[in-house]
């Protein structure tokens, strides 16, 4: 009985030794909050320990404040949220008072209405097609180790964002993640937001590299910055984008991960198509996909190019437009040719006409006739 109370007060001060630098930071954190700081209300274990690996107190400062901002937009979310819902509820109360006053009016449309699970599944089974028949998408898993913490959560998120775009496209992506270590960071974020449908995603996961995935000749890995520029879409290679929020601007770092594994790279044409001031290219991977769809689709770059923020280009370059231009006028020539080219064609074949003709060159003949003798006495 001794032995196992020592044991126990062992383990109990062992837990306090391994929480004292948790309870710090949250010392810390309830410190400057008194002393009228920008912090979060609440912080969970993981956020205590990232603040505790930050060295300088300004970088403290600056992942505090960002969690703060963080907790009020979701609270502000979660306010609006129930306001609507008590809205709704008012609406349906008022509603069905007024159904017992009158008793005849009651909601009706003509339209086909789908319920909200329908449309999932709609979803669910053009992106289990995609897995079947589409065409690949590779997102490369590598660059964790680049990236901060906060830039990870971004990331993520952004991916996030590319499966839900490419789930409710018309003719999908089947997504690939390669390079997706278990129990790496990019693993232990995805898990944690998508809970329990993380085993129900309509994605490909592996931890393999993607050259030992897919045949080398088919990859073109797109990077900002390749030399090659993605002229036309290929809907028989394997594309890859990098899985990257790069904050630093670490220039090349894609590029040389695709030289490495001696793989063609290729970049947008965005110098081609957009005219840019100053500033980098860089996008973000929901922009990016959905770029990637809209040109699968369109085969159209000045439709696909759309997604590009405007706030980073002053618009089309005027080349592109001028072409474009002389594209349509000479579409319209076109269309007015094969529009004359249908009228002389049924006046030449259509009776009717045939008949008028011959009808207005009797009463020319007869015209002249009548005239003749005024002409023949002026002859005279």
């Amino acid at each position: 009985m001794k032995s196992g109370g020592n044991s126990a007060a062992v383990t109990e001060a062992e837990e306090t030794v391994e929480a004292s630098p948790l309870g710090a930071m949250r010392e810390l954190v309830e410190m400057w909050r008194q002393a009228g700081k920008l912090v979060p209300e609440n912080m969970t274990k993981e956020e205590l320990q990232t603040l505790e690996e930050l060295s300088t107190k300004s970088s403290r400062k600056k992942y505090l404040k960002y969690l703060a901002l963080k907790e009020g937009h979701k609270k502000a979310r979660k306010k609006k949220q129930e306001k609507k819902k008590q809205e709704r509820a008012e609406d349906a109360k008022g509603s069905g008072e007024d159904e017992e006053e009158e008793g005849s009016r009651m909601k009706n449309t003509f339209l086909l209405q789908f319920w909200q699970r329908s449309i999932d599944t709609l979803y669910s089974w053009r992106a289990a097609q995609a897995m079947q028949f589409g065409q690949s998408l590779v997102f490369d898993m590598s660059y964790d180790r680049y990236m901060t913490r906060r830039e990870i959560e971004n990331t993520v998120s952004q991916l996030m964002e590319c499966e839900g775009w490419n789930r409710r496209a018309l003719d999908p992506f089947h997504l690939h993640f390669c390079n997706l270590k278990v129990e790496a960071a990019y693993h232990k974020e995805l898990i944690k937001r998508y809970s329990g449908a993380w085993d129900r995603l309509l994605v490909s996961v592996t931890d393999q590299p993607h050259q030992e995935v897919f045949p080398r000749e088919k990859l073109v890995y797109l990077t900002a910055d390749s030399p090659h520029v993605l002229k036309t879409f290929d809907h028989d290679k394997v594309y890859i984008v990098g899985a990257m929020v790069d904050k630093s601007i670490q220039t090349g770092l894609s590029l040389a991960n695709a030289k490495r594994l001696n793989l063609a790279t290729a970049r947008l044409p965005l110098d081609e198509y957009l005219h840019w001031d100053s500033g980098a290219k860089n996008l973000t991977l929901d922009q990016v996909i959905r770029i990637l769809l809209t040109i699968k689709d369109t085969g159209s770059w000045e439709k696909a190019l759309r997604f590009v923020p405007s706030r980073k280009h002053e618009g089309f370059n005027q080349l592109q437009q001028s072409q474009h231009k002389h594209w349509g006028k000479a579409e319209a020539r076109r269309d007015n040719s094969r529009t004359q080219g249908a009228f002389v064609r049924h006046q030449t074949f259509n009776p009717r006409m045939q008949q008028t003709r011959l009808k207005d060159s009797r009463s020319g003949e007869t015209a002249d006739k009548s005239k003749g003798k005024n002409w023949w006495e002026e002859e005279d």
